[in-house]
């Protein structure tokens, strides 16, 4: 969301939600501008499967980024719009932990597939209750980088969707809402799916009409709702004030995916 329009209609929207007693909880990514300073800093980046292999060096700069840059910018924009914003990584009270993730690749030269190392990246063990619990009882709004702490105290890199859709689960959320850059789920005549039942969003992947980026997003979406979210929503951020579009109106802006759904 790199347009100044629409990060001032996303921190209302937040700010809003709040109001009205619906509580948000704001995880962000920050990967244009990981690629940007690793960029002016001459540091390769090298993802597999989809995730940043992540060195001493690069996690740094993730921390750099998404724990100073990112994350006081989104807390700095809420406050500004009257909101009470506190900023805090997955590491501020061991907030959330954390244990490396193991990759898999299939080999020529073997049938047992070869394990690779990608680094300081992480998936997400546990969820401090407590941490959240303090802010939400002090009516702030929690804005939180997804860097999570290692068995050994390490930090790690995480996917800030799968930190949403952890968190979410934990606190028996009513609603997930994944922001992208695209309409939302697309059918096979690239329309947008305004509605989908768990069980069609598994066929839907199964088929291959969910693929490329919206894969792992929507796999987030179906795991949040197996694990007791309401419903999990994929949105367009481009459109402004699309987060009170999706939940506060009829026909939202993106996908909804829910047991109920159709």
């Amino acid at each position: 969301m790199a347009d100044d329009n629409l990060k001032q209609a996303f921190a209302r929207d937040v700010i809003l939600m709040k109001v009205v007693g619906m509580n948000p909880i704001v995880v962000h990514g920050g990967g244009p501008q990981i690629e940007e300073l690793l960029g002016r800093l001459n540091i390769n980046s090298r993802f597999v499967a989809g995730m940043r292999v992540t060195d001493k060096e690069t996690m740094d700069v993730v921390q750099m980024v998404l724990g100073g840059l990112v994350n006081k910018e989104i807390v700095s924009l809420i406050n500004d719009n009257g909101g009470t914003a506190v900023g805090v990584t997955g590491k501020d009270g061991n907030l959330i932990r954390a244990l490396r993730m193991e990759l898999t690749q299939a080999t020529e030269d073997s049938s047992v597939p070869e394990i690779v190392d990608i680094g300081q990246v992480g998936e997400v063990d546990s969820i401090n209750h407590a941490v959240l619990d303090s802010l939400i009882d002090g009516d702030f709004i929690p804005v939180i980088a997804p860097i999570g702490v290692g068995p050994s105290g390490e930090s790690l890199n995480i996917n800030a969707d799968l930190v949403a859709g952890a968190i979410a689960q934990h606190i028996d959320a009513e609603k997930l809402i994944l922001i992208t850059n695209t309409p939302g789920i697309l059918d096979r005549n690239n329309n947008t799916i305004t509605s989908l039942s768990r069980q069609t969003a598994v066929s839907l992947i199964d088929e291959g009409v969910i693929d490329g980026g919206m894969l792992p997003k929507a796999r987030c979406a179906l795991e949040a709702v197996e694990g007791g979210v309401k419903s999990a929503h994929i949105i367009d951020g481009r459109v402004p004030h699309a987060l009170l579009l999706e939940v506060l109106t009829d026909s939202g802006i993106g996908t909804l995916i829910g047991e109920r759904a159709t």
